[in-house]
């Protein structure tokens, strides 16, 4: 009780990681254009993440590995093994490399909702200064390669963008009762659908998965502190998950207005509930910018080092230059404003096939007694796991057929 911190742990970073520029986006679309009749869509989100990360964790804890190092344990050599690493790498490594500009952008857009634009002019090119802010700041962090830093940077950066973003919700002053109903009893209004796998879709995150399995054994080496790490992820999912619906329920307030934005609503709502609530929409969007710029980095180091057999640790060098590769392309793109349309594509199409692949994959080493003994799953969580299951197929289908243009 004297120091009601010491059981948290990398759920701050995985709760920061989901919550970027591109999840308040969502959240803020679906609540212009529906009010609250999505918000049953983030409690179904909370339910999966909860169970996909709290398996990932346990593998992660149990097994003291990160989650591609359990995949190149545990799969058969053979093509099957070399597909999966690699659709692994190609997804997330490359992946979070071309929406790292976004991560940064998203931060910059928070801080420009502040104040001044940040913008100078460079023999007639226009560049983002903030960028440059975003990446240094994350630079520092992930150089420092101490965990416990990080774990408390995000911390109190989860903080600043969950206060930031209930401020915001309840200065707009919501029905109580249709905020409860909403939250629990589906409904899909025409034209719903694909904003409801998006909302989905935004929560559960492949690459968090891969993240959470790597940091949980930074901070818990025992399996008797399984218990606390479960807790941990509850806690920090069902925290991100609500902010995720305070974003919805402040955008909410100005249904059927012409908002595409996290800055649009930030303006919008200045109007109508003063300054205030465009500042604390300025700082949650810098928050959640500045968390994804640096746990996109490091998920894909953990994932390359992993995969790829490279020496352990948060100082190596070759952990050093793969996060230092994303984040100066990160930077980069956000600085000069440039947007790799290909690569972004690539990667839907690879993270759409790699969800349910790696959901299936969690379910399989979720119950394989050589490598989890007693802490393998239950009858209920695989019941639950195999809903889930379900539910990352539709997620994969959605986002392939929405690149090619299908949907």
């Amino acid at each position: 009780m004297r120091n009601p911190f010491k059981n948290i742990g990398p759920g701050a970073l995985i709760a920061a990681a989901f919550i970027g520029p591109g999840t308040v986006t969502v959240c803020t679309l679906a609540g212009v254009q529906f009010g609250f009749t999505l918000l049953w869509a983030m409690t179904l989100s909370i339910v999966a993440t909860v169970i996909l990360q709290e398996t990932a964790a346990r593998i992660g804890l149990v097994s003291q590995m990160g989650l591609s190092q359990v995949l190149r344990t545990q799969l058969p050599h053979g093509i099957l093994r070399k597909f999966i690493l690699g659709l692994v790498l190609a997804a997330i490594v490359l992946g979070n490399a071309a929406y790292e500009g976004g991560n940064i952008s998203g931060g910059v857009l928070g801080l420009q909702a502040l104040g001044k634009s940040g913008v100078f002019v460079l023999k007639g090119i226009s560049v983002n200064g903030y960028s440059f802010l975003i990446g240094g700041i994350a630079f520092i962090l992930l150089y420092i390669g101490n965990y416990k830093v990080l774990e408390k940077v995000f911390l109190i950066l989860v903080i600043l963008m969950s206060l930031s973003f209930v401020i915001t919700a309840v200065l707009t002053k919501p029905d109580v009762f249709e905020l409860l109903k909403n939250s629990f009893v589906p409904s899909f209004p025409d034209g719903s659908i694909l904003m409801i796998v998006a909302l989905v879709g935004t929560t559960v995150v492949p690459y968090n998965l891969f993240l959470h399995a790597s940091l949980v054994n930074q901070k818990w080496k025992n399996k008797a502190d399984l218990p606390a790490a479960r807790r941990d992820t509850i806690v920090a999912v069902i925290l991100g998950g609500l902010v995720s619906m305070c974003v919805i329920i402040a955008a909410s307030s100005l249904s059927g207005e012409n908002v595409n934005s996290a800055t649009s609503l930030a303006q919008s709502l200045e109007p109508l509930y003063g300054s205030a609530a465009r500042y604390c929409i300025g700082l949650g969007l810098f928050a959640a910018g500045i968390t994804s710029a640096i746990t996109a980095p490091l998920a894909a180091a953990y994932v390359a080092q992993g995969c790829l057999n490279l020496e352990e640790g948060l100082k190596s060098r070759y952990f050093r230059i793969t996060w230092m590769i994303i984040l100066i392309l990160g930077v980069t793109l956000a600085a000069f404003g440039i947007k790799p349309i290909q690569i972004i594509q690539f990667a839907q199409i690879a993270n759409g096939i790699l969800l349910p692949v790696i959901a299936g994959i969690l379910i399989w080493l979720a119950n394989r007694t050589e490598l989890l003994g007693s802490y393998r799953n239950s009858k209920f969580k695989n019941a639950a796991s195999l809903v889930i299951l379900l539910i990352t197929v539709i997620l994969g289908t959605r986002a392939i057929l929405s690149v090619l243009g299908i949907l």
